[in-house]
Parts: structure tokens; sequence; C-alpha cells
């Protein structure tokens, strides 16, 4: 898939699911609950011991159950992590920060990377590497007033905030009037609790909350 297919996928969906869990059967729910309330692109991070087996297990189970479904992982920091898991079928990959080998190796197979970034400096080595979105993290440390700040800077990137991104219509409505094209949301909506009580229904609850809140917020 092309990197400005998935681009506009992120955009269009307005903010993208995050989340890791050690157990294969309950992420492979997770992913089954929010394809289900209509999402079309999650980020599976690569935080655990477990996490390219399951991802492995991820993207066999899309070819069966979820048409359509696009994969990033996150939480790249080499090179190698990400070439084993484009092997493992990622359509996309998300770093923490400014990572240049990562960056390098994306650009050259036309892979979409999304580094994240937390100052001007780090945007604009981004945007020298090729990366066309960013991930602005963390942001509930930086807040939208940093978007507003930098966005005039580099009018061609588009800014994705992720950490601390809350799925209220005060907080939504403050990060898109700031000029952000999507937002990251992990454990506002996939907390440890709810993974660990397999409470899927809440997850799936919790995603359509946001479907709606995000409507509200970008086309009202």
């Amino acid at each position: 898939m092309k990197s400005s297919s998935i681009i506009s996928l992120i955009c269009d969906q307005g903010f993208l699911p995050l989340f890791y869990d050690q157990d294969k059967a309950v992420s492979i729910s997770v992913v089954d609950i929010l394809y289900q309330c209509g999402i079309r692109t999650i980020e599976y991070t690569n935080r655990g011991e477990h996490a390219l087996s399951n991802f492995k297990a991820i993207s066999r189970e899309r070819l069966i159950r979820w048409p359509g479904m696009v994969l990033g992982i996150g939480t790249i920091k080499s090179k190698s992590d990400a070439i084993s898991f484009l092997d493992a079928g990622a359509d996309y990959i998300i770093s923490p920060a400014m990572i240049t080998e990562v960056g390098e190796m994306a650009l050259n197979s036309g892979t979409l990377w999304i580094p994240g970034c937390m100052t001007p400096t780090e945007i604009s080595l981004a945007d020298n590497a090729g990366a066309k979105m960013v991930k602005i993290f963390p942001g509930n440390i930086l807040g939208p007033g940093f978007i507003t700040a930098v966005k005039d800077i580099f009018p061609d990137m588009l800014f994705m905030p992720t950490g601390g991104v809350e799925l209220q219509e005060k907080n939504l409505r403050e990060w898109f009037a700031a000029g952000v094209c999507a937002v990251g949301i992990g454990s506002k909506m996939i907390s440890k609790e709810l993974l660990a009580d397999r409470n899927f229904n809440e997850i799936g609850s919790l995603a359509n909350n946001a479907i709606e809140l995000l409507k509200i917020v970008r086309y009202h």
C-alpha cells in the first residue's frame, strides 16, 4: 500500500489506536473489536518479548477476518526490528524518536515511516529525512500550543500527537483546532486494566465513542 494512501487513511480515520498485550489471543481480540467498530488502521506497539510473534499472528488473522485492515508497528528503535516487522506484514513503521537508521531503511524500501518528535530541530531532521508525518510525543507534555507554534514553520508536515490525548470533546477540539491531522490514542482507550479483564466490549464502546466525538469535533 502506498505511503500516501496510508497517510490518507490515518487522517480520514482521525485517530490511531495503539496497544500491546503479551497474550496473543487478547491482542487478536482487541484488533477484532476495533475492526468491528469500523477502524481500519491500528498501531501495535513493540513493547514486549512477544510483540513479533503476536504481530505475525495478527497479520495472519488479517488475511482471514479483516479485509482492508492496515497494520502499523510502533516503538521501532532499530533497523533490525523494522526489517523483522516488515517481514511479518507491517504496512508502516512508527518510531518513538527521530531514529536515522530506521528512517533511511524505510525511505529506501518505500515504506511509510512516522518518527516521534518533541522539538523543532527533530521535526526539521524528520522533514529532511523524507518523513511526511510526525508523531508529536509526548503530547500531554507539549500540548496543542506546541502545534500552533510550529505548524507554520513546517507547512507541509502532518502532525499526530500521541501520549495523554484525552477522549473528551474539549481536548480533541483543542488538538484539531491547533492543526493536527489525527491523534494517537493508547491507554485512554485500551488500558492495561481493560486488557487484563479481557473487557473487549468496553474497548469497543470507547472506540465507538472516539469515532463519534471526532465526527463532532471535526465536522460540526
